[in-house]
């Protein structure tokens, strides 16, 4: 009796992919340290620009902002609350871990001793008053 074996052989595509698709899998089972940018607007009222930045998730404690003349800087920084005791394994997270950056220039520097940070219900907003530059100088005859 001769015996015949069939052989199921894979493409390089159907290696790649399965390899793809495990990579995903791996890293939707851990939390994300991705760098990710923050949503912003910005409004000019008056005098001021207004900044609405939404960290949904973020502490008070653990967002900077840094102000150098018309340049602005957000940073915020969330660490994991908790980590899986010995034995448990997280399936599947959707809650992100590391740090969201957004810098942007606005038309003139701001006015750093009166610039205004609220942290409320995970929205940023910064008052940032223009910095009133004397365009005008009076020269003394001597």
């Amino acid at each position: 009796m001769t015996m015949l074996y069939s052989y199921a052989r894979r493409s390089p595509f159907d290696t790649a992919f399965s390899e793809v698709l495990g990579a995903l899998a791996q890293r939707a089972a851990r939390p994300s340290t991705n760098v990710r940018a923050i949503p912003f607007e910005v409004t000019e009222q008056g005098e001021n620009y207004v900044v609405a930045a939404d960290l949904p998730g973020f502490r008070k404690e653990d967002i900077a902002v840094e102000i150098d003349g018309a340049r602005v800087t957000i940073t915020a920084e969330s660490k994991s609350e908790r980590s899986p005791s010995e034995g448990d394994r997280i399936l599947y997270t959707e809650r992100q871990v590391g740090r969201a950056v957004r810098s942007f220039e606005l038309g003139v520097e701001i006015d750093q001793d009166n610039a205004v940070a609220r942290y409320v219900d995970g929205v940023l907003s910064l008052t940032l008053p223009k910095k009133v530059v004397e365009t005008r100088k009076l020269l003394t005859v001597q």
